[in-house]
This record gives C-alpha cells, structure tokens and sequence, in this order.
C-alpha cells in the first residue's frame, strides 16, 4: 500500500508506461536493447528460443532520436538574446554569472535549457525547479546574504517522470506538486525513496520506506512571498510534440526492419531437406533439417515472390514518413526527398515550413527562459528589466543579409535613438554569441552612451 505522497495523479498513471516507451525511443543504443522485449512483437506461436535469438540479434535505426537532436542543435545555434537593464550593478553581475553556471554544476543556460527542450520534444513538457541554497540563520543585509551565498539561486531540471503529483487551478497554474527524487540503483517502481513537495507557500521533504513516510524538512520555497510554486513548466502544442507523433512509426519500422533482416540472416543458412519416409534422426548442415516423404511438397507463401523488395521499399515509406510527420521531409534522403541539385533560393523555399515550425519552438523556449529569468529576479528582489530575443534565424539566414537589412533600416531615416540602440545591440549580441554575458551587458551599454552621446550638440 502506497503512502499519501506517493499517490500517483491519474494522468500520470496513464501516461507513465508511454513516457517510458518515448524515452527508450529516443535514446536507443543499449538502453533500447536492454528493454527490446517491450517492443520487439512476437510471431504468432513463434517458438521461445527463436524469438530470444531474434532478441540477441536486436538492432534499431533510431531516425526520431536524430530528428529530436536535429531541432535542439539548430534551434540553439545561436544562443538566445539575453538583456538586463536597470541600475543595480551587481544585480547584473549575478546574472552574467548565473548565464554561465546556472545549476551550480557549471552548466551555461543555453545548454541547460537545451536539454529541457529536448525533453519537451520527447515527453511533450518539462520542468524548471527555481530554488537556493538551504541555510541556517539569517543575513543583516543584502551584501552579507550575497557573500554568504544565501541568494545564489540556482536552477533544476525535471521531467513528467518525476512529477508524479499535482493540482491545477482552473487558470491551469499549480497549486501545489510532488517530486520523486531519482536515486542511483533504484528501479521505476521502488518504493523507497525521497519526494518533495511543494504548494503555493512551502516545501516538505519526505523520505518513505513503502510502508511509511518521514518529514525530513520543510521551510518555505523561493517563490513563497509571491504565493507561486517554484516551478516552471515548458510545452509544446500537441502538433508540434515529435516523439509523440513519430513513435508508432518509428515503432512499425523497428519491429519491420527487424524481421527483414532476421530473414535475410536465415536466408543465408542453407536448410537441407530429406526425401523419407522412415525415421531420420542424424543432424545435417548447419543445424535445422526439414523430413519429407517421397510425394509430399514443401514450400513458402509470398506474394510472387517479392516479398524482400516489398519490404525494403515499407521501410523506406516509413523512414519517409517518419521525417514527413516531423516536418524534415527534405531531410530524408530516400526519393520522396529527391536528388536533384537546387539553388540556394530552391532550398529556402523547401525549408520554408522547418523554419517555421523552428519559430515556434524558439517563441515557446525564449518564453520559457524568460519567465525563469524574472521568477529569479523576482525572488531576489533585483529590480531589473529583463528581455530575451534572438532564436529566430538559423542557417539560412546569414549574419551578412541581417547587416544588410539593419543598414537600410537605419538609413531610412528614422529619428529614433531607441530604434537605433536596440538594432545595434541585436547585431552586437548576435555577432558575439559566444562570449560572457557581463561582456555583453558591458558593450550595449556602451553603445547606449554612444548614441545618447550622439543626440548631444
């Protein structure tokens, strides 16, 4: 019997064995292989030691596993805009700080926001978990909770998985949420181990053997003044979730592809046949013998004896439609993608609806990061503006055509030094993606002084 905490949401409980499934399919490799029993189908009365063998012989060609890293990789070419404006320098000091280890583990935000993207394409959400470091006592200032580390607010990633818990307000908020923490070398479903959950004003810590459970600690959480959980989800609409809708595909083409190739395999393996009719016992050839008697026929039922091309071309249909349903069609490379050689404008034209379906991931991701960022900012009483752009070009677009249009832009005349300052720090910050955010804070507002500078007679 479940303690009260480890009572699973029914949603949950229905959606825990398909999460699992999404995971698999999206890793591959071995951990796919370790679990080939769950998806590799049986024949119809197919003999045990034969259906282990196929399970030995296991392969999977993971296109949605790829599909998924494709978006991830070209969505975060370029990392997102980050601004923070206002007049509390070390305010801005701790962020260009927390930009670059914004989980304590070292992990820069791009990359941490990477992965929970990633996770939203294969589960269709994920979580960020705002939090600070636990302490005893208090600060006598904002300068010594600063120095004492008190309001180093960090960042924590969680997938549906380890929600197990919740209730929503019919705005859709949480009202509160249980965690299940993940302990190395216990199973999905051991009952032993750690949740947490978290309401609108506190967190409570439990520990539970199965039978039942321990307050370990509780105290109020980093949003508790604000009368928030300190959780923020990330999602994607239903059409735009991949795994959920490439998984069957991707399922029919592994259990398909699978059983070609065992047929292949086998058709390697020439099956001597005997023509007796009395008893034969002696092993012959590699290791299976058919006995017929001297008028009995055998033979294989196909449909005219196509049945290795009919196959290979579903496989090819399905790796197709696998990429069709993921809006990368152009990226198949079998003959629905087509061969021939396309000018760059051709190509920008095919990759008009990737890019597409790109915008919308980056308006749902820079959403995301920017409800994270003033959450932060929130708690730790800042006091800053803060804006996220960019996420918006990507490898059809080069820096040399946005330089282009920003100086037409500005040579149409416009009086406006906002205008002007705002292109100048999107080509700035674009420009120098890669280097620290306290570099960047310091150049745009360089270039603030100079066009103010500018207006002066």
């Amino acid at each position: 019997m479940a303690t009260e905490i480890m009572r699973e949401h029914r949603e949950y409980a229905a959606k825990k064995r398909m999460w699992r499934m999404y995971r698999h399919l999206y890793a591959g490799g071995e951990e796919l292989r370790a679990n080939a029993a769950e998806y590799l189908i049986p024949r119809q009365r197919e003999p045990r030691d034969v259906y282990q063998e196929r399970l030995n012989r296991v392969f999977y060609e993971n296109y949605a596993g790829s599909i998924i890293d494709w978006y991830a990789a070209t969505l975060f070419r370029r990392e997102p805009i980050l601004s923070f404006e206002g007049e509390n320098q070390r305010s801005k000091d701790f962020f260009a700080e927390f930009t670059e280890d914004c989980d304590l583990k070292g992990t820069a935000l791009s990359d941490f926001f990477r992965k929970r993207f990633t996770e939203t394409l294969i589960y269709g959400s994920s979580f960020v978990l705002i939090d600070f470091p636990r302490h005893k006592g208090w600060a006598g200032s904002r300068a010594e909770e600063d120095a004492l580390g008190f309001s180093r607010a960090y960042l924590v990633g969680y997938t549906p998985e380890d929600i197990v818990n919740w209730e929503r307000n019919s705005r859709g908020s949480l009202e509160w949420v249980v965690v299940r923490l993940k302990e190395p070398g216990l199973g999905e479903e051991d009952r032993h181990g750690y949740w947490v959950r978290y309401d609108r004003e506190e967190f409570v810590l439990y520990r539970s053997d199965g039978k039942r459970e321990e307050v370990l600690d509780r105290g109020a959480h980093a949003m508790a003044q604000f009368g928030r959980t300190p959780l923020v989800e990330m999602t994607v609409p239903e059409g735009l979730w991949l795994m959920n809708k490439a998984a069957l595909l991707q399922l029919e083409h592994f259990n398909k592809s699978n059983a070609l190739s065992w047929a292949l395999t086998m058709g390697l393996f020439a099956m001597p046949v005997v023509y007796t009719d009395r008893e034969w016992e002696q092993m012959v050839g590699e290791s299976y013998y058919i006995q017929l008697g001297q008028g009995d026929r055998f033979g294989w039922t196909e449909p005219e004896g196509k049945v290795y091309q009919i196959a290979a071309e579903n496989l090819e249909r399905l790796k197709d439609e696998i990429y069709r349903v993921c809006y990368l069609l152009t990226q198949a490379g079998g003959p629905m993608a087509g061969g021939a050689a396309q000018s760059g404008l051709s190509k920008q034209r095919d990759y008009a609806i990737t890019q597409e379906i790109l915008r919308a991931y980056g308006d749902g991701v820079k959403d995301a990061i920017r409800r994270v960022l003033r959450a932060v900012n929130e708690a730790r009483g800042d006091g800053l503006t803060i804006g996220v752009a960019g996420m918006d070009e990507f490898d059809i677009g080069e820096f040399s055509s946005e330089l282009s249009d920003a100086e037409r832009l500005l040579k149409l005349g416009i009086e406006s030094p906002t205008l002007k300052k705002q292109i100048l720090k999107r080509l700035a910050s674009k420009y120098l993606c890669d280097v620290r955010q306290d570099i960047k804070d310091r150049i745009a507002g360089e270039i603030e002084q100079w066009v103010d500078g500018e207006r002066k007679p």
